[in-house]
């Protein structure tokens, strides 16, 4: 699914949200007390209005398949055999990572107001399905 602001989508699954909370008057219960759960049914409606995407860090294995291939690609055909076939070795050896990292997926996060009035914040995007 394309993720972007404005996009109608539901809750995909139930969802028990839990954890501390302040309460409103002041008062707030003690350390690591819960005043309760709250339970957002699948099918519960709203609205994407941010999207987040966080890529992973590439790495320096994949920085130097990207620096070494560049460099292969401009001068490999001018290059002496030995070198060239010193840098198609070098190259071939960080592939792996190369290709690891291509085949992973951006991170996606996302706020929803959902039409109930409850903002979800910071959540998966497997979390939500279109409208």
């Amino acid at each position: 699914m394309t993720w972007k602001e404005g996009r109608r989508v539901k809750l995909a699954v139930d969802v028990m949200l839990t954890g501390s909370v302040t309460l409103a008057e002041g008062s707030s219960p003690e350390e690591g007390d819960s005043v309760g759960t709250l339970f957002l049914a699948a099918g519960t409606e709203g609205t994407v209005v941010r999207v987040q995407r966080l890529e992973k860090d590439p790495g320096p294995d994949v920085r130097e398949y990207e620096r070494l291939k560049s460099l292969l690609d401009a001068f490999g055909p001018q290059m002496p055999p030995g070198s060239r076939r010193q840098l198609v070795e070098q190259v071939a050896a960080l592939e792996p990572a190369w290709t690891a990292y291509q085949e992973e997926r951006p991170h996606v996060t996302v706020r929803v107001h959902l039409d109930n009035g409850f903002v979800l914040a910071d959540a998966r995007e497997d979390v939500f399905t279109p409208v």
